[in-house]
């Protein structure tokens, strides 16, 4: 390694703070975290005209409409059913009436689209009261609160989007002792969950209480970093005056990217692995983002499905950032203008944070139950992040401070040459696409970008053997019905033939039998004849 470059990776390591940190593997403390909304009350976003929801905003199957074009709907009706057990509904987020279902595109930088209820707003905003409160939800069946959460179309608002019922089971062989709410936030950017444990810290401990109760586990942990002393001071208040505090504490960590993911922050907390192809409730300890227990508030305690959330709306574009509480199916062109931004000219979209958030082509697009924040940022910002790549100089840094413990140059290699089997050797999904190996690479390498194509490449294989597999299974299960189609036709030609001989034998047999009777009857009718004749000869003599 060159003199220069050895003195540029020294002085990386030491702006990025590189060092061996207590809790989980790897991670990077970002010198800026361009918190710039932090401590900004939540305002609301005015209703817009129009609203528009994909049938698919959660991992899982897509729903089904149950509306038709014309149809008048209630804020909180179901526009769309769960289809399978890892799917929950998508209900209108006001009233108005149903102007039309089409494909439109969807947060994904792919540009892809899916089918979208649109819904014309009345301006009425009249809510479905069909589910009703459940204030003292201790002395409800934990079933019951589990199918209203699911019912709620409750899912993960930290960005995973995992359909929030199927955590909530209480399991005999994995018994949950530990639930973790996850106030980290380690995203530059973004505050929205900050300012929602800021402004409405009562709801989302009692949503605490709630998962408490219905997995059956003793302790519950509020993870904050300790960026938002705020946060954390005004959790803890109101964990004494709830009388809470005896089986709920708030644990303060020190900042850290990517602190937020799961898997991290349980390691960070409880010392203990998830293990590979396992769940977090396989060591005894459940995690949900503050966002989705003030949601499962709603959905308890008021009857409110979900039909909006907290986005921050920020970036070094946008005049005046905020956060902003937001109705789903709002447009992300009507959600910037009421930052100030009327055109994108020269402005980059990220949808979510700026680490593992994902450009948007134009913003024609809805904002959905993923959408944690929007960043507006300036072409020149966003170009300046993606230098030219250099070859891999061998520094180490990116293993070093992969949470997932890999070894992101190798895995990088492999997926460029297309050594694909090899790469899944190396654990390529354990990737969580934290995107620290490509912030701190030295070489510009876009890691990430390499990992995800080796994900889809290797999705695709499988894909493509999946479908093989199935076609050698529909020719084998083809030819096994073919060959048994023509032997039981063979079987119905043999019986055929076997009856028609049958028949045939029994045909001559008769035939012969009716020989045989008639000639024994013409023997018999000679001999009569004999008889007769020989008798009347005999007569004239006797009489002479």
């Amino acid at each position: 390694m060159g003199l220069a470059m050895f003195d540029l990776w020294h002085k990386i390591k030491q702006n990025l703070f590189l060092k061996p940190q207590p809790g989980f593997t790897g991670g990077i403390v970002h010198h800026h975290q361009f918190k710039v909304t932090a401590g900004l009350p939540i305002v609301a976003c005015p209703l817009p005209d129009v609203l528009m929801h994909p049938i698919k905003q959660h991992i899982g199957e897509p729903c089904e409409p149950i509306v038709q074009v014309g149809d008048r709907v209630l804020r909180g009706q179901v526009l769309a059913k769960a289809q399978g057990y890892l799917s929950v509904p998508v209900h209108a987020s006001t009233s108005g009436v149903v102007a039309r279902i089409e494909e439109h595109t969807i947060p994904h930088p792919s540009g892809l689209g899916l089918t979208t209820i649109f819904i014309h707003s009345d301006g009425l905003d009249e809510a479905d009261e069909s589910l009703y409160p459940m204030p003292n939800y201790r002395s409800i069946d934990v079933v019951e609160l589990r199918e209203r959460i699911r019912h709620a179309g409750i899912v993960g608002l930290g960005g995973a989007v995992f359909p929030t019922f199927v955590k909530l089971v209480q399991d005999q062989k994995h018994r949950v002792d530990t639930v973790i709410l996850n106030g980290i936030e380690c995203e530059p950017w973004l505050t929205c969950d900050h300012q929602l444990m800021n402004e409405k810290s009562h709801e989302v401990i009692t949503g605490l209480d709630i998962i408490l109760y219905l997995v059956g586990a003793e302790k519950g942990i509020i993870a904050i970093e300790d960026n938002k002393p705020d946060a954390i001071k005004i959790m803890q208040t109101t964990l004494l005056d709830m009388g809470m505090d005896k089986y709920i504490e708030v644990q303060v960590l020190p900042t850290r990217y990517p602190q937020g993911g799961e898997k991290q922050l349980i390691q960070a907390i409880t010392g203990k692995e998830v293990p590979a192809g396992g769940l977090p409730m396989h060591i005894g300890v459940v995690s949900l983002n503050v966002g989705t227990s003030k949601a499962i508030y709603d959905a308890v305690c008021l009857g409110e499905p979900l039909t909006e959330r907290i986005v921050t709306v920020s970036g070094d574009a946008a005049p005046s950032p905020v956060n902003m509480s937001v109705r789903l199916g709002t447009s992300m062109h009507f959600l910037l203008a009421q930052v100030g931004i009327q055109s994108l000219d020269g402005i980059k979209l990220i949808h979510g944070g700026p680490m593992m958030g994902e450009l948007l082509g134009h913003d024609d697009i809805p904002v959905v139950k993923g959408t944690n924040g929007i960043l507006a940022m300036r072409e020149t910002t966003v170009l300046s992040a993606h230098h030219a790549e250099s070859p891999c100089i061998r520094c180490g840094d990116c293993g070093e401070v992969c949470p997932a413990g890999l070894m992101p140059n190798l895995l990088a290699a492999h997926c460029k040459e297309h050594q694909f089997e090899r790469a899944e050797d190396y654990n390529l999904f354990d990737c969580i696409e934290c995107g620290a190996c490509s912030y701190v690479c030295p070489s510009h390498i876009p890691l990430v970008h390499y990992f995800r194509y080796g994900k889809g490449q290797v999705a695709q294989i499988q894909r493509e053997k999946a479908f093989a597999e199935a076609s050698r299974l529909r020719s084998e299960k083809r030819e096994a019905r073919l060959a048994k189609e023509r032997a039981e036709k063979e079987e119905k030609r043999r019986i055929a033939k076997a009856k028609k001989e049958a028949r045939a034998k029994a045909l001559a047999e008769k035939q012969a039998a009716e020989a045989e009777a008639m000639n024994m009857q013409a023997k018999s009718a000679s001999e009569t004849e004999n008889t007769d004749n020989t008798t009347q000869k005999r007569k004239p003599e006797e009489t002479a």
